[in-house]
């Protein structure tokens, strides 16, 4: 029995992607191996936000099932924190964060710039600065601006990019890395 996701992906088509981005991965990280071996059993992701001094570090899918509560958390977490208004997140984002951080073997959290935007949050923001897209994909909850301080953008990009699943956006001036489930495609420097 295969198990349809609301966005039209199987859980098959989701975990196959996971074990190409593993083995495509596998010259360049270390951990790839060891990633696709545990085929998706079990997903983790940790985050925290430097705007709300909130935390993460959770499971939220195990044996193919998302877990409810987990996914509310998750929801919550990545919330539009200026109006404080939350959107269903699409969990092939946070899918493509996990696979990226378990490819780069690393322990410390990522730290959250952005998750979602209400649309009123992304035209100020699009007011002040050129980078930031009308119908940026941070409104559909499909997008997260990330960093870590034990990685430099081009190796969180270089990671991201190995799951060949949406697109990745290095911000090296501002240090963070841009990861969303939209069409597979690659900017910045």
């Amino acid at each position: 029995m295969t198990e349809t996701s609301t966005s039209g992906f199987t859980r098959r088509s989701l975990l196959g992607a996971f074990a190409a981005t593993a083995v495509t991965a596998a010259p360049t990280f270390a951990n790839a191996a060891g990633f696709l071996r545990g085929g998706g059993d079990i997903r983790r992701i940790r985050m925290y936000s430097g705007r709300t001094g909130e935390r993460i570090d959770m499971i939220y899918w195990i044996d193919g099932h998302y877990i409810k509560d987990a996914v509310k958390e998750v929801n919550h977490f990545m919330r539009d924190w200026r109006t404080d208004q939350t959107k269903q997140i699409d969990l092939r984002t946070v899918d493509i964060m996990a696979a990226a951080h378990n490819l780069m073997d690393v322990s410390e959290p990522y730290m959250l710039l952005s998750g979602y935007r209400s649309p009123q949050t992304n035209a100020m923001l699009r007011s002040r600065s050129r980078g930031v897209a009308k119908n940026s994909l941070h409104m559909q909850g499909q997008a997260a601006d990330l960093r870590l301080s034990s990685r430099s953008v081009n190796q969180m990009a270089k990671a991201a990019a190995a799951c060949r699943a949406g697109g990745v956006g290095r911000y090296s001036r501002s240090n963070f890395v841009h990861m969303d489930c939209g069409v597979v495609r690659t900017w910045g420097g």
